[in-house]
């Protein structure tokens, strides 16, 4: 399936289409327009571009990529944006900026996101991130147009791309030093419902339509869904959305528990700012270990979490943060969280 001419792309398809033709879809087959109609439009919160910065603590398993250095930030403006919250610049917002083909995931975007995450993993003035869409849609996956000219060029390497974005990407954004808020403003499919699910906290908008979209196209799932949509939603469950491919809406996903809250589609960015700020203002440090303990602890032995715990505890136990809250509580006084 080959991606909408440029004279096609107010073109929007029905419900009916999404399961059939979305799962890492061109951007015109990835959404009804009811879906599309109810998502956010470009996003106004534009602030200071985010600045690099000196490494902060180790990731937890550090993204590797073959992107040069020098081509990071270059690349990191192109295809997406990258922004600091006005109200808060502790608060930055990674923008998808590719509207016209509903964030469809090109080389060029998936280079564009890994070189943002890896920027944004070094600045340590950084302590919450926003993951969001510009125009319509949050992300619809594999650009399919750029698919099928790489199966047709060498099917040996067509794939290559899952390891050398997709992993590094959701391993990037899982990894981050700092809570990281999915505001999911419009369709969500394939990888960019892994993306969604790479991070901590979910913002969706009233009405929108999710689709793992994989096996629509004789796939099964990659950007870690296969995992992470069972550790969401249970293993029931995440086997019937994969296996069968329907759409889901934003609130199926909420009584699911997949997204966090589920507002008004000009309320997505906003709403997600106001939870990023919140927890920009936080112990970063223990959100870093909350982040590691949850996710080591879903797949480990409850020996193995009550050690990596009491690990963590000790590894808090001498930050700013810790010492300061414990001497505010006993002063009756409200804590004020450095990140340190």
């Amino acid at each position: 399936m080959s991606e909408p001419t440029a004279d096609s792309t107010d073109a929007e398809p029905t419900a009916a289409e999404i399961p059939a033709a979305t799962a890492e879809t061109p951007a015109d087959n990835a959404a009804d327009s009811a879906a599309a109609d109810s998502a956010a439009a470009d996003t106004a919160v534009v602030a200071t571009p985010a600045a690099d910065a000196p490494a902060a603590g180790p990731a937890l398993d550090p993204p590797t990529t073959e992107i040069p250095a020098a081509e990071l930030a270059a690349l990191a403006d192109r295809a997406v944006v990258v922004s600091r919250d006005e109200e808060d610049p502790a608060v930055a917002v990674l923008t998808f900026n590719r509207p016209a083909r509903y964030n469809a995931l090109t080389t060029e975007l998936k280079d564009a996101v890994l070189a943002a995450v890896l920027r944004l993993e070094a600045d340590d003035s950084i302590r919450a991130l926003v993951l969001t869409g510009a125009g319509k849609a949050f992300c619809v996956g594999q650009d399919l147009g750029e698919h099928a000219a790489a199966l047709a060029d060498d099917p040996a390497t067509a794939f290559d791309t899952v390891e050398r974005h997709y992993n590094p990407i959701v391993l990037g954004l899982l990894d981050l030093p700092f809570p990281v808020i999915a505001a999911i403003n419009g369709p969500c499919a394939g990888a960019g419902l892994g993306f969604a699910l790479a991070c901590d906290l979910r913002v969706a908008a009233a009405g929108l339509k999710f689709t793992t979209a994989f096996t629509g196209i004789g796939l099964t799932a990659d950007s870690g869904l296969s995992a992470s949509l069972a550790h969401a939603v249970g293993v029931s469950r995440a086997t019937e959305l994969l296996l069968l491919n329907e759409t889901f809406t934003a609130e199926d996903a909420a009584s699911w528990g997949l997204v966090s809250s589920v507002v008004p589609a000009e309320e997505v960015l906003p709403a997600a700012l106001v939870l990023a700020r919140r927890l920009a203002a936080g112990p970063t440090k223990a959100y870093v270990e909350v982040k590691r303990a949850v996710r080591r602890g879903a797949v480990s032995a409850m020996p193995d979490v009550l050690a990596a715990e009491g690990a963590a505890q000790a590894r808090l136990a001498a930050t700013s943060d810790h010492v300061d809250a414990v001497a505010d509580f006993l002063a009756k006084r409200r804590p004020t969280f450095q990140g340190k």
